[in-house]
């Protein structure tokens, strides 16, 4: 077989533009979905850079004017999302391009959700169907330029925001926020700094292990899953050891995007001890989860070891559950992963905050094994 060329369409689970240099695609993809004057929402630390810049400019050649909103957290929350409302309605547009990593694609799609809608983002909690008070015809269309390899957002019908009063990350669900069409171009990552590199890598190689170690019955999502954790073990050393390596971040995409697609069978008790220790330490999510996996990991061995020997034997990896386990350390060692939580600013003095709100979190009700009070606990301590 010949070396793949990495350009491609698809449709899984929306229309996906796949291949370096279809950046220039965006105008066209705008009229695809109906926008004549999008909303460019980021965050602050793109907002300045060349990438962004030029996509701006795309916009504008093509008579979308060259509107962009990067008042956005690396945890953002509701007043982010109000002041990106304002914006969006000053500015009368009917749509929104969401640019960057997790946290301005998450923010932009509930930008273009709640612009129109009634009543508290809070009121659509995904929880109990509450997507279902939402008008649907409300919601404005989303293009998702993903310009990092990690949370998979751009193929999401969910975003993460967190409580600014109460440090609580909430999951907030509807079918159509999930983008009507990606562009998904690795040569937007060939920029990152290691750091967002490793974190965004170790964050879609943490959604793939977490949803193939989950106890729910989704087979499509299992095998995606699989490939996923195979996509970042082979090519994320490539990308930290060549920055300019475009097949090995396009396969860094891929895998970022299966992992968000394959976590409809579930997450578990890595991201529900995350998603506290970022609401309320504001640590970047990827690196939070890779530094709490293998204490999850092995707390879950009891119901997940035939599982991950299934998984080792795929990647190629020796000695089962044992060798795999081996084989995260040594991921973490090699790619300047913390050993524990302090090295991010984090400490126990928030011990009982963080617990309540693990065993609450939507994810703990995905792990194999219970998350009890105490679990959380003993588990934070491992971590911390």
């Amino acid at each position: 077989m010949t070396t793949p060329t990495l350009t491609a369409d698809w449709s899984y689970p929306t229309a996906i533009r796949f291949g370096a240099g279809r950046i220039q695609e965006l105008a066209d993809a705008c009229a695809q979905a109906g926008i004549t004057r999008p909303l460019l929402v980021t965050d602050r630390g793109l907002a300045d850079l060349p990438i962004t810049q030029n996509a701006l400019e795309l916009l504008e050649a093509a008579g979308l004017g060259k509107a962009m909103f990067a008042d956005v957290d690396p945890n953002p929350t509701e007043l982010n999302l109000a002041a990106g409302i304002e914006v969006f309605k000053a500015g009368g547009h009917d749509g929104v391009v969401v640019f960057g990593g997790g946290s301005g694609i998450d923010l932009g799609k509930l930008i273009a959700f709640m612009a129109d809608q009634p009543g508290s983002i809070w009121d659509y909690e995904d929880a109990r169907n509450q997507w279902s008070r939402a008008n649907a015809d409300a919601i404005h269309p989303i293009i998702a330029v993903p310009t990092t390899a990690g949370t998979g957002s751009e193929v999401g019908r969910a975003s993460v925001l967190t409580n600014s009063l109460t440090h609580v990350k909430k999951i907030i669900f509807h079918p159509k926020i999930l983008p009507a069409l990606v562009i998904s171009d690795p040569e937007l990552t060939i920029g990152l700094p290691e750091v967002i590199t490793v974190g965004t890598g170790m964050d879609a190689f943490i959604h793939s292990l977490e949803a193939f170690s989950s106890p729910f019955y989704h087979p499509m999502s299992q095998g995606i899953a699989l490939e996923g954790m195979r996509l970042v073990n082979e090519n994320l050393p490539r990308v930290i050891a060549d920055p300019t390596d475009v097949v090995a971040r396009g396969h860094m995409m891929s895998a970022a995007s299966m992992g968000a697609v394959a976590f409809q069978k579930g997450l578990g008790a890595i991201h529900a001890l995350s998603h506290p220790v970022g609401a309320i330490y504001n640590t970047h999510h990827g690196m939070t989860n890779a530094v709490v996996m293998p204490f999850v990991v092995a707390f879950n061995r009891p119901a997940i070891e035939s599982r991950i020997v299934q998984a080792a034997a795929y990647l190629g990896i020796a000695g089962g559950f044992d060798g795999f386990y081996a084989h995260i350390m040594a991921m973490r060692k090699d790619f300047g992963v913390p050993d524990r939580l302090s090295g991010l600013g984090v400490d126990d003095q928030q011990m009982d905050t963080l617990c309540a709100a693990a065993i609450a979190d939507p994810c703990a009700g995905g792990n194999p094994v219970e998350l009890t009070l105490e679990a959380a606990r003993t588990l934070y301590e491992q971590c911390i």
